[in-house]
């Protein structure tokens, strides 16, 4: 029963998203998000989502919400998409990106995974994998080397 809950629920992100990305053209609207660079021994975390560019590798993260801190809005979406509750996140420092025909501001965010796994939010999350920095899948988007290169940048 729970896989039938999640496949209808995962059609629904995909035409919620479809009909969102026709909004976003049609108006040229600006959103503010957050990515999370999560890390563990070396190797940073990627997600391919259930919808958008779900044959992409990209960085978990979401939107935030109306009178949200970026700050907790990184540690919701970890929290939602991941199931892991960090209260320790490094700014990395933000950036504009066209997204899906949107205008996106970007805060990224980082931190350490030290103990446990994560376990992926079924419904949006298709798929999360860990790689290591000299690794990475040829097939990400394009924003993923922009802020990996932030969190290169601090150290």
């Amino acid at each position: 029963m729970k896989s039938i809950r999640h496949s209808v629920l995962r059609t629904a992100y995909r035409a919620g998203y479809r009909l969102m990305r026709l909004y976003w053209h049609a108006f040229d609207v600006e959103k503010r998000g957050v990515k999370c660079v999560l890390t563990r021994d070396g190797e940073v975390l990627l997600v391919r989502h259930t919808y958008g560019h779900e044959k992409r590798w990209e960085l978990p993260g979401g939107g935030v919400k109306r009178g949200e801190e970026p700050a907790a809005a990184a540690r919701r979406e970890a929290r939602e998409e991941l199931g892991v509750d960090l209260a320790e996140w490094r700014f990395l420092g933000d950036l504009f990106e066209r997204i899906d025909g949107k205008r996106d501001r970007l805060w990224c965010y980082e931190s350490e995974l030290v103990d446990g796994e994560v376990e992926r939010d079924r419904v949006e999350i298709a798929e999360a994998r860990w790689f290591d920095r000299d690794s990475l899948p040829p097939d990400m988007h394009r924003y993923v080397r922009r802020i990996l290169a932030l969190t290169a940048a601090r150290t």
